[in-house]
């Protein structure tokens, strides 16, 4: 709990959903964990959304790629 008395839960699913959004909107996300990487990854895949991923020591950026990006 945290002091609120309130249990905190993160939905990694959701959290993915969210930077799926963004990089539907032209903005870049970044991810902590390696779970939600891997579900943007596939929810990405799955809608056809093109990107570009920087692996850094604390996460991965997801940068939107636009599809006369991927064609050149």
């Amino acid at each position: 709990m945290d002091v609120t008395g309130k249990d905190m839960v993160i939905n990694r699913k959701d959290m993915a959903r969210k930077k799926l959004a963004k990089l539907k909107a032209g903005q870049s996300a970044f991810t902590e964990t390696k779970e939600v990487a891997d579900l943007l990854r596939k929810y990405a895949k799955e809608e056809g959304v093109l990107f570009e991923e920087d692996d850094t020591d604390l996460g991965a950026w997801f940068i939107p790629q636009s599809q006369t990006e991927k064609s050149e």
